[in-house]
Parts: C-alpha cells; structure tokens; sequence
C-alpha cells in the first residue's frame, strides 16, 4: 500500500520544511511504518513529492495514531501548503495490468 503527497513549502520555509520531513521520515522508518521517497520538480516555487510505502495497513493505522508522528503532521502545516494527497494507492502489476476499478469498500487485508 501506498500513499502520495504533492506539497509546496511556503516562501522562505524550504528549509524547515526540509528538515521536517526529515525528522518526520526519519521517525517512521524507526517504528518501522514505512518507506519514503522524496522528489522535488526543481520550479519556482518548489513542489516535492512524497511518495510513501507502509509496510503494512495495520502499520499505517499505528501510524496515523501515534502521538509522535501527529505532532510532527502538525508543525508540517505550518510550513507548506498540502497541495494533493492520495491516502491509499495500489500497485499494479504493468507485466499482467487489470483495469483499476472504483472501489465501493476498502480492499480485504
């Protein structure tokens, strides 16, 4: 399972918000909920791009009720604008790809 995020550091913030994320990634792998990834489209302003893989759905459940992690969440929206964010996304397969459906209900785990 994976998420995404697109945010963009508010003006004068890059680099707080840099070592945020870092403080933040550094503390998640730590417990042991996840990998992330960090990109950045190098334009005026800056658009990173988070690209996270939990370890497992009951990890990003930990996750997203450890105190440590909302804290850290909550001094993010401080120094960027969250422009997009895409909570759960799957994997696909591009050797054998399925169409990707709707889903009405969360996938069995």
């Amino acid at each position: 399972m994976y998420s995404m995020a697109v945010m963009e550091p508010f003006e004068g913030l890059e680099r707080d918000f840099v070592s945020l994320l870092q403080e933040l990634y550094t503390l998640l792998e730590r417990k042991g909920y996840c990998q992330d990834i960090l990109l950045c489209n190098g334009l005026e302003p800056p658009n990173y791009f988070n690209i996270r893989r939990w370890t497992s759905p009951e990890a990003r459940q930990q996750a997203q009720e450890d105190p440590e992690v909302q804290r850290c969440w909550a001094r993010l929206g401080h120094l960027c604008h969250m422009r997009r964010v895409h909570e759960t996304l799957m994997e696909v397969d591009w050797k054998n790809p399925e169409p990707c459906r709707k889903r009405k209900t969360q996938p069995e785990e």
